[in-house]
């Protein structure tokens, strides 16, 4: 099976999970905080690290989550869009009470243009600095743009490899806007756990401005690697932060591993990473509720 028929198969369901009624009976609020919607007419930003060569519509993410038992989704706009949040947010108009947004904005973003987003169901943020330098914090610039972001109320996630976050988070922790830490951290997949990053990673644990999504084992290593390493980095993540302070996301459409992955087998993940269902329905429902404003 090629690639392209491949993510043909998984966007129309065939490869996706049925749950029985009575677990969707017990957590009436299931949230998926991490996916990605675009069609391959978009105008893609010129900077990038990827194209696709498939649709990911609105339509088949929203057909996605019902398949996979999901009362509500947050879609993240995929860096390879850039600025442009239009068609992410056309999904969230669509569907005002079933979505949240993530947009990507320049530092220079008027404050118009983010209460617009933010009157849309965006609720944040997101800085993927994967192959980016780490952003002048302490600029002006960013000053007046993270005093903006705190007054809207919106979060900041962050998609850097693990050994740059003690550098990163502290001044968005400072500037008093809650962060959320993409995929695990971004572990190294040579060093796993054993990543001096992901030590330091746990440390913001001890606070109560930081969350971490557990999302995209195969971000962090390969095969059984990235499942090793996803294991035993949520365990620790768990001591350190709490299951009211982890999050967990599709991933949907998985970019870039599209023949690896698949919406049920990321779920059927969280029951190794939080074998408990009474922590997972926080993981699931209370906290990403609260994050993501669904219950605003």
């Amino acid at each position: 099976m090629n690639r392209r028929s491949f993510c043909r198969d998984l966007l129309a369901g065939g490869l996706a999970l049925t749950l029985p009624a009575r677990a969707q009976a017990e957590d009436p609020v299931r949230i998926d905080t991490h996916a990605h919607v675009f069609t391959r007419d978009l105008t893609l930003a010129g900077e990038r690290r990827y194209a696709p060569d498939y649709d990911a519509s609105i339509a088949d993410y929203l057909a996605m989550l019902d398949r996979n038992g999901m009362t509500n989704g947050v879609l993240i706009q995929p860096s390879f869009l850039g600025t442009d949040n239009s068609y992410m947010v056309s999904a969230l108009k669509r569907e005002p009470k079933r979505l949240r947004g993530i947009a990507v904005l320049a530092p220079e973003a008027e404050e118009t243009a983010m209460r617009d987003l933010a009157g849309s169901g965006v609720v944040g943020l997101r800085l993927n600095l994967i192959g980016k330098p780490d952003p002048a914090f302490a600029s002006p610039v960013w000053q007046a743009h993270l005093a903006r972001v705190k007054a809207l109320g919106w979060q900041i996630e962050v998609q850097a490899e693990a050994r740059r976050l003690q550098a990163l988070l502290p001044p968005l922790v400072e500037a008093g806007v809650p962060v959320v830490v993409d995929h695990f951290g971004r572990i190294d997949p040579a060093l796993g756990t054993d990543d001096a990053g992901f030590a330091q990673l746990l440390g913001f644990g001890a606070g109560q401005r930081v969350w971490v999504k557990l999302s995209g084992a195969y971000r962090i290593g390969k095969g059984e690697d990235g499942a090793r390493h996803a294991s035993a980095a949520a365990a620790r993540l768990r001591d350190a932060f709490g299951v009211q302070r982890l999050v967990w996301g599709s991933d949907w459409p998985h970019t870039q591993f599209e023949t690896v992955a698949t919406p049920a087998r990321a779920l059927s993940d969280l029951a190794l990473w939080i074998p408990d269902a009474a922590e997972r329905a926080i993981a699931l429902g209370r906290t990403p509720a609260q994050l993501f404003r669904f219950d605003a």
